[in-house]
């Protein structure tokens, strides 16, 4: 049947008169919500769109004549609760009679007519059309269903039937088994945004602390027959400060994600890097800055600082209320009666309730604030405890006034943080909870500066607390014997220290300096003795406050020199020696460096970083234990290592020395024996011939991913920049260069280079490599101009001021060319040009590619370096 002939569609002249009023009320929101000066405004104005499209459908049911035809039209989603946010979708259920026999096709030629005329009038709806019977078979395997109908809201249409839906799927709904659905998949929600609200682009929808956890709670509420907040608060879930707390932190949510879709002109819940700046001028936030003028703060880093701590806010709330209403429901449903729970009781002050540490006393911090710290010590000692019982988040909430400076300079306090660190478990656990409660920024005051703080160096990827909490809990990996195979260097070194509780508070203090301009690590470590200074009456030695603030002052030490400076150089590893003064300081420094790069991000912690990192300690740990040989016997004790190693391979005897013969010593100090062995054996045939062809042979890596790719060819002027120039084409990143020039003449080149696709195809690539390199390298033709990318939209918005340094060796002979600025596709090409056009040769090069920040060094020579 032509269902169009049928019902031909809705009066044109009458739809662009509900489309104009509709659009007209639309700008006048829109107008209003972009003048308002605080989130208090935003629930009304959300409301009067909710209101103009109710309007704009009524007249369009009306015109398709479906409200006579006795259907019913109901708002379903966020639209259901009676607020629309400007792009958001208009979600509606269009409800059936129960029998609409032989009027079924001329029915849905209404139903096609009148979904049409809505999007000719500019509603954008998502639609569903069911009968009443069908949207309760459809519901009972259904969870998204069941929310849709739990706020269903009648708009037009038969109301007897929408009142029949309503009670239909009342009767059906099992509210203890919808609040666990609802669970789990807030859990699921979670973990896909990682289990934080401190992502640095958050959704302000999904993500943890965001619109959907605060929605989650009154579905559960109404669920368990508590229509809206007064009657939470009468059932006794939820105190008046509390739901004033959660409105007003929906309320601050709401126009964020207003600001949102009205800045991006669509539907948009991401707080992305290239719309924060945008969303905080909205706000009319500005730079903070220094009176030198120095930026200390973004205007979007102040926005995303509130953001945070309305997401901390929520989160916080959503917990205490949460278990309130489940435990409604379980005494509900007769599976907990609540006459008969009880704490299993662990002191005087805590019990086990259901694996949750809960207050003996609801007014217990207000009465002994030295509680507040015990409850953290108690958890970390309490074997089974999963987390925190409603009651006591709820009277750490309530405690912040009591959290001031005499609770800081209480010394049983001090006792107890300390013991705290000192646990031989739940150390990291204690601190989450200690963070999310907000007692961590209270009684370590300067670490209250630090949460939500965002990073704009382009490869953290959480905030300051956040990067800070996940260092401690890779430091406390490093000592639990489970997660050995996964560090097992780190485990190593771990298994022999004594005291790890030192490595655990300079784990929480090695950024606490930033955001505030100036060197961090330098303003952390002053805080660092500050705070610990104080802990010497009870336990805590002088010796213990120096060790402490010396790695929190030289936590970026071991990293900066293993990927700028030139390992194979006696007097790099002899002065960072100097600086560390013993073995202890070393292992210390190391392991915190280790989990601050392993807590940073997952593209921080490479093989390649950790094989520089690893050799780097070995090396200064020979130095400092004074068993370190003399250069010339290190060189000798490689060459015998090689011998044997080409013995096995089935080398000719004596076919090295026409290649050992034109190298200097320098080689030998930069490769160690393995490498020195596969030079020798792919070279063999053509090293001491001055009409050698060139020579590419690649392998995939031993010690780290991607491939090692060895160049031997006549050595000219644009060498390294052709050889960039042909990874870049061909996706490959360097990561390292050793470039040697023979006592003949010729280029030994060493290069570490990955693929972005991964070393799972490294194989694939070794004969490419050697295929196409050579032609590379014999090319006659001019150097191309560089085809720069652009930088990401993270780049662009947070940009890296390009800073270049250039400053001779410690000897003077050579000279360190050290380059920091965003990564973008033929950058290292585009340098690497530069310098071949001024005729400098690039000894070593250090490629540190964290994130989208570049960190380059290279070793260079040439005369025009000393004009």
């Amino acid at each position: 049947m032509n269902t169009a002939a049928a019902f031909p569609p809705l009066d044109a002249p009458r739809v662009q008169a509900v489309r104009a009023a509709l659009q007209q009320r639309r700008a006048q929101v829109f107008e209003a919500l972009r003048a308002l000066a605080d989130a208090r405004g935003v629930p009304a104005q959300l409301r009067g769109l909710a209101r103009a499209a109710d309007e704009a459908l009524r007249a369009l049911m009306q015109l398709a004549g479906l409200d006579a035809a006795g259907c019913a039209l109901l708002a379903v989603g966020g639209y259901g609760r009676g607020e629309l946010f400007p792009h958001s979708d208009v979600d509606v259920l269009l409800l059936l009679p129960q029998a609409a026999g032989e009027a079924d096709e001329a029915l849905r030629a209404r139903i096609e007519a009148f979904i049409g005329a809505c999007w000719d009038a500019g509603l954008e709806i998502a639609s569903s059309v069911r009968t009443v019977e069908e949207c309760v078979q459809a519901a009972a395997a259904d969870i998204t269903l069941q929310t849709a109908l739990l706020e269903a809201r009648p708009i037009a249409g038969d109301a007897a039937l929408a009142a029949q839906l309503r009670e239909r799927h009342a009767a059906q709904l099992a509210p203890l088994a919808f609040f666990n659905a609802k669970l789990l998949e807030q859990r699921q929600r979670h973990a896909k945004y990682e289990d934080t609200p401190y992502a640095l682009e958050p959704n302000c929808k999904e993500s943890p602390g965001g619109l959907r956890d605060i929605h989650l709670i009154f579905w559960a509420a109404r669920a368990a027959g508590l229509a809206d907040a007064a009657a939470l608060r009468r059932a006794g879930l939820a105190t008046a400060l509390e739901l004033r707390q959660l409105r007003s932190n929906e309320a601050q949510l709401a126009l964020v994600r207003t600001r949102l879709h009205l800045l991006a002109g669509r539907r948009e819940d991401r707080l992305l890097f290239d719309l924060q700046s945008a969303v905080a001028e909205s706000f009319g936030l500005t730079h903070r800055l220094a009176p030198d003028g120095r930026v200390l703060l973004r205007a979007s880093e102040r926005l995303m600082r509130r953001y945070y701590w309305a997401a901390k806010a929520v989160t916080q709330l959503a917990q205490i209320l949460l278990q309130n209403i489940e435990r409604h429901l379980r005494g509900q449903c007769g599976k907990m009666p609540q006459a008969q729970l009880m704490a299993r009781p662990i002191n005087a002050h805590f019990g086990d309730l259901e694996g949750r540490l809960d207050i003996a006393d609801e007014h217990l911090y207000q009465r002994e604030p030295r509680a507040i710290l015990e409850t953290f010590l108690v958890h970390a000692q309490t074997p089974g405890l999963t987390g925190l019982s409603a009651r006591t988040l709820r009277a750490l909430y309530n405690a912040r006034s009591v959290m001031n400076h005499d609770f800081r300079s209480d010394a049983e306090n001090r006792r107890t943080f300390l013991a705290i660190l000192q646990q031989p478990r739940g150390v990291l656990h204690a601190f989450r909870h200690m963070n999310q409660s907000s007692v961590l920024g209270r009684y370590v005051w300067a670490f209250r500066h630090i949460v939500g703080q965002m990073q704009h160096d382009l490869f953290h990827v959480y905030t300051v607390d956040q990067h800070s909490l996940m260092v401690l809990r890779q430091m406390r990996r490093f000592f639990m014997a489970e997660h050995a195979h996964e560090y097992p260097f780190c485990a190593q070194l771990a298994a022999d220290w004594e005291q790890p509780w030192l490595l655990y508070a300079a784990a929480l203090f090695h950024d606490i300096g930033k955001g505030r301009g100036g060197d961090h690590a330098a303003l952390g470590a002053r805080e660092a003795r500050r705070f610990f200074t104080q802990f010497t009456p009870h336990g805590v030695t002088p010796q213990d406050v120096q060790f402490i603030e010396f790695l929190v002052a030289e936590h970026l030490l071991l990293s900066s020199t293993a990927q700028k400076q030139d390992l194979s150089d006696p007097d790099v590893i002899a002065r960072l020696a100097a600086r560390l003064g013993d073995e202890r300081h070393l292992t210390g420094l190391y392991l915190l460096t280790a989990a601050d790069m392993q807590g940073t991000g997952p593209k921080v912690w490479t093989p390649w970083k950790e094989k520089l990192l690893q050799e780097l300690y070995r090396r200064c740990l020979q130095a400092l234990g004074g068993s370190a040989p003399h250069p010339a016997a290190l060189v000798e004790e490689r060459k015998r290592h090689a011998l044997h190693q080409m013995r096995q391979a089935g080398v000719p005897e004596g076919a090295h020395e026409p290649l050992w013969a034109a190298l200097d010593v320098r080689y030998f100090r930069r490769h160690d024996a393995g490498e020195i062995a596969w030079h020798a054996r792919a070279l063999w045939q053509h090293a001491g011939k001055t009409d050698a062809p060139c020579v590419v042979r690649a392998r995939v890596s031993p010690l780290a991913e991607g491939l090692q790719v060895l160049v031997y060819t006549a050595d000219v002027p644009d060498l390294f920049a052709r050889i960039c120039g042909f990874f870049d084409r061909a996706g490959f990143s360097i990561v390292d260069a050793r470039i040697h020039t023979t006592l003949d003449g010729r280029a030994l080149d060493t290069f570490q280079v990955v693929s972005d696709s991964g070393a799972r195809r490294s194989r694939e690539y070794v004969r490419a490599v050697q295929d196409e390199l050579p032609r590379a390298i014999a090319s006659a033709e001019p150097l191309p101009a560089p085809r720069l990318g652009r930088p990401s939209p993270r780049a662009r918005s947070f940009p890296i001021p390009p800073y270049v340094d250039l400053r001779p060796d410690a000897a003077g002979e050579r000279w360190i060319l050290s380059i920091t600025t965003s990564d973008r596709a033929g950058l290292l090409y585009g340098i690497a040009r530069v310098i071949a056009a001024h005729g400098i040769d690039v000894e070593l090069a250090k490629i540190a590619t964290t994130g989208e920040r570049v960190q380059d060094s290279f070793l260079l020579r040439g005369g025009a370096l000393k004009s």
